[in-house]
């Protein structure tokens, strides 16, 4: 009997990158690979690349590197190993990648990979193949499939992709040449899915999309859905508990289109009270020259008109520091911003050139130095509204869905509706479910909490009646 065909997925990035090699491996598990830990066992290798930071494709070359030991020792135990380039690097170097080594097999673009299986049949012959192109048509097709349909639950909780690509054209980002324009999946193919993950015990879904809030898939009547539409109709899919989504967009947010999702945080339970908003910088100077088509007042109007749905509602963002012309008063200006939101967490970079954006041929660039010495700055005011926003638990009570055992021995790590790790002891038949836990501990990265009484069972929660909804799928 032939050994079942193995294939590593590693992953370079955000989550939507792990979503897609997720989408990939269970792509290829009908042509009978089995997924593995080890690149070495492998029989194929595949490197979802990202290539939003600086010497991206230094990293891409010196990793493939490293795996072309292994496909070596493998073509010595009579073994064929394909090496594959996915993601954003391959979308940007495409044939480039070939012409610089043999070692890979195969470069495909981040909206083909539902043609992988055709293409690897091909390789596996000894034709090295590129496959970057992704024509509107191409790529609208391919949104539509249920992208879930062979996808296996990795747990209790989820990804699913409702919009991929941007038009808004910052001028740091190489998302909008990578990832092409902004498409929206149909309704009734997302509830679809939903369903499908429900089913196999998924309790909690996060929507995704590099502008999530720009979403306008369409019903079953053909009229365009917004995404507060669509995060109404997915409420009601029984066994679903919780619903998350991003990365928004400011310019999205404050949009009319908008307005649903804003009241739908203070209508429905099931979407819980944590948004990642990315503001970039507090500067109106700076956020002109990145191309953001908002100001800092029109951000904070956004988070104001989301407080006011609900007042618990954290917030997150995404910094860069040290943008092309950035003075020391348009970094203070990103200092006051952090300090009037009051973020429970952000994600901050120093800024690094991405070949082929507008950016990259500024003037003015800011000293490295200096880069370092805000981002010291900016990120100890961050630690410190984070470090605030978990110690603000200990002793409350809050509502956990344990999701895996934890390194202790009957030790259990859920996710808190702000998605902080929360460690309890529990009996693992509990994975799952939504229990009651008071937080007792702050540790560095996770919370501690103990069982509260009346949560020693899966939380009881009404059967969902699916009726017609806003988003007509």
């Amino acid at each position: 009997m032939n050994r079942p065909r193995k294939v590593h997925v590693k992953s370079f990035g955000c989550q939507m990158n792990v979503y897609d090699s997720h989408r990939m491996a269970d792509t290829l598990a009908p042509d009978g690979y089995v997924e593995t830990a080890h690149p070495a066992e492998a029989d194929l290798v595949i490197l979802n690349t990202c290539h939003i930071r600086e010497k991206a494709v230094d990293k891409v070359y010196s990793e493939i590197g490293r795996i072309r030991e292994m496909k070596d020792a493998a073509a010595l135990e009579g073994r064929q190993m394909l090496i594959a380039v996915a993601g954003c690097v391959a979308q940007a170097e495409g044939q480039e990648i070939i012409r610089r080594t043999d070692s890979v097999d195969l470069v495909v673009g981040s909206q083909n990979y539902h043609r992988l299986p055709g293409l690897l049949a091909r390789a596996r012959d000894g034709e090295k193949i590129v496959d970057t192109e992704f024509p509107l048509e191409d790529k609208f097709d391919a949104l539509a499939q249920p992208s879930q349909q062979t996808i296996r639950r990795r747990g209790v909780a989820s990804f699913v992709t409702v919009q991929e690509g941007c038009d808004k054209f910052c001028t740091f980002c190489v998302v909008p040449y990578t990832r092409g324009a902004e498409m929206s999946r149909p309704v009734a193919k997302i509830v679809a899915d939903v369903e499908k993950l429900a089913d196999s015990g998924v309790r909690e879904i996060s929507l995704i999309g590099q502008n999530v809030n720009a979403y306008h898939g369409l019903d079953a009547n053909g009229a365009p859905v917004t995404l507060g539409q669509l995060v109404r109709r997915l409420a009601e899919v029984p066994g679903i508990a919780r619903l998350r989504y991003m990365t928004s967009h400011p310019r999205d947010m404050l949009s009319g289109m908008c307005d649903d999702l804003i009241a739908a945080h203070g209508d429905l339970a099931e979407l819980m009270p944590y948004v990642h908003l990315p503001v970039q910088s507090g500067s109106d100077r700076i956020l002109a020259a990145m191309n953001r088509k908002h100001t800092r007042r029109e951000y904070l109007e956004a988070i104001a008109r989301l407080r006011a749905a609900r007042p618990d509602l954290a917030f997150t963002s995404d910094f860069i520091v040290g943008f092309p012309g950035e003075t020391e008063a348009d970094f203070r200006d990103t200092l006051t911003l952090a300090e009037e939101v009051n973020f429970a967490m952000a994600y901050t970079f120093m800024y690094s050139t991405r070949p082929g954006t507008p950016a990259a041929t500024l003037e003015d660039q800011v000293p490295d130095a200096e880069k370092s010495e805000r981002l010291q700055r900016l990120q100890a005011v961050i630690t410190r509204q984070w470090q605030a926003f978990n110690r603000s638990f200990v002793g409350q009570t809050m509502e956990l869905l344990l999701e895996k055992p934890g390194k202790l021995s009957g030790q259990l790590v859920g996710r808190s509706p702000y998605l902080q790790s929360v460690h309890v002891m529990a009996d693992p038949s509990l994975i799952g479910s939504i229990v009651n836990v008071r937080i007792t501990d702050v540790g560095s990265n996770t919370l501690f909490g103990v069982m509260e009484s009346d949560s020693a069972a899966p939380s009881p929660r009404p059967e969902k009646v699916r009726e017609a909804s806003p988003a007509g799928a």
